[in-house]
């Protein structure tokens, strides 16, 4: 009985999957009689270098008709000499016919470029097509292409410069790993040079080498991560920084560095920074061990734990330069724009060195109550000069300012976030005019090229 039952139920449940199937609606896709819908007109693509695919983005196609549709044609403009790749509902190519879409859904187009090698700088446009009874439509595919060279760090590579270098603007530098300038060695960088890092990659400078980077205004040196869409301006840790070994030196004139860990790194070395910019950094822009530092009209910004980190001492003379921090990725990081101390924690023991910081005619400033923190060693020299500078200093900062100082007024700049980058003062800033006259005639320009000579505005910009 148990047996019969079982076979009558497996035959009814057959018979009534058949009858269930056999009613199912056949899906009829029409033609459309409307334009599709897209999620964007413009898909703009990373900056992309030589023989490296760049991400992959994608775009929405709807369907917003109350029927289901064939797209007769998906097809990039410039066919199979294209220097984009697209895939449409799981498929790669350059030509796609007869695309179902279901009435109120939408479908992915992926796209992606991958740049021929040694093409010049140039920008990578073309078009995905739709063609439709409806009408023909298109979306806007562009990137802008550079032609790169690459030092790569493996196993049987070490990737050092053994011999003095000089790198052009012809072609973008991208670095993975890290690169290392050979002891007693000379790295120049000529203006308008771009160098990228990879993640976790960065620039050594060896014992006794030195680093001169050459830009202009207008025609910066660039060192940044390999990220290059904009969105990766204001995101730190995307490569770890240049770092400098014993008695090396810096020579850096209008340098951009930003998006690291620690953007300069100087251990026992000289560094002379004019006219640069230094911002978003997850710990420090300027790291400095019982080192020597000279900064004329440098401009930094939003680096995690403090603009300049000064450790063991060292001699600093910061002139007419600029350091804001609106830090806010981490509530846990100090967000200072100067943190200074005669100790230093070398791993294992703590050193201790003699300290002369000057800074003159400058802003320090920022959202934390203290902008500025000193830690002095009892028994050790700790000496420090503000002239004609505006600070944000708290209830009870630790030091003085000197008469002609401004204390905790807003210097009111054009524009603090880091994707503005505008840390110039408005008209009515209480840094205008405020600059020391002498000191100003050392530094005669400011950052821009404007003369500052005649009522000095404090700060990188006149």
């Amino acid at each position: 009985m148990s047996k019969k039952f079982t076979t009558i139920f497996g035959f009814s449940f057959w018979v009534l999957l058949t009858a269930i199937a056999c009613k199912r609606d056949d899906i009829n896709f029409e033609t459309p009689s409307q334009l599709l819908r897209f999620s964007a007109d413009t898909v703009f693509c990373d900056t992309v270098y030589n023989q490296v695919r760049s991400e992959t983005y994608a775009v929405k196609v709807y369907n917003t008709e109350d029927k289901d549709v064939m797209i007769p044609k998906i097809s990039l403009e410039s066919g199979s000499g294209s220097l984009y790749r697209i895939n449409v509902d799981g498929k790669a190519g350059t030509e796609f016919t007869n695309v179902p879409l279901r009435k109120k859904d939408s479908l992915y187009v992926f796209v992606e470029i991958a740049p021929v090698a040694n093409a010049p700088e140039a920008i990578a446009e073309d078009r995905v097509l739709f063609q439709t009874p409806a009408g023909n439509q298109h979306v806007t595919l562009f990137s802008v292409v550079q032609d790169a060279e690459f030092y790569i760090q493996t196993e049987t590579n070490p990737n050092i410069l053994s011999a003095n270098t000089s790198w052009t603007n012809n072609k973008a530098k991208i670095i993975f790993g890290d690169l290392t300038l050979a002891e007693g060695k000379t790295l120049d960088i000529q203006p308008g040079t771009k160098v990228y890092f990879h993640k976790n990659s960065g620039l050594k400078i060896s014992k006794s080498s030195i680093l001169n980077v050459n830009g202009s205004l207008g025609n910066d040196v660039i060192f940044r991560g390999d990220r290059n869409d904009t969105r990766y301006d204001t995101i730190p840790k995307n490569w770890n920084g240049i770092s400098l070994d014993e008695n090396a030196v810096l020579n850096m004139n209008y340098g951009k560095v930003f998006g690291g860990t620690r953007g300069i790194e100087l251990n026992k070395s000289t560094a002379t920074i004019d006219n640069s910019i230094i911002h978003t950094h997850q710990e420090y822009g300027i790291f400095a061990v019982n080192s020597t530092l000279t900064a004329r009209n440098l401009v930094m910004n939003n680096c995690g734990n403090a603009d300049l980190g000064i450790f063991k001492g060292g001699t600093y003379n910061i002139l007419h330069s600029t350091f804001a921090n609106y830090w806010s990725m981490n509530s846990a990081l100090a967000g200072l724009g100067i943190f200074a101390t005669n100790e230093y924690q070398n791993g294992t023991a703590t050193e201790q060195g003699p300290l002369t910081l000057n800074i003159r005619n400058s802003i320090i400033y920022g959202d934390k109550e203290n902008s500025i923190v000193f830690k002095p060693t009892t028994g050790q020299t700790f000496n420090y000069t503000f002239q004609n500078c505006l600070v944000k200093n708290g209830a009870t900062p630790g030091y003085n300012l000197d008469a002609a100082s401004i204390k905790n007024q807003d210097p009111k700049f054009e524009n603090y976030f880091t994707h503005k980058m505008n840390l110039r003062v408005k008209a009515d800033s209480p840094a205008k005019g405020k600059g020391n006259t002498a000191v100003a005639a050392t530094v005669p320009t400011d950052i821009v090229g404007n003369p500052r000579t005649v009522s000095p505005t404090i700060g990188a910009y006149q």
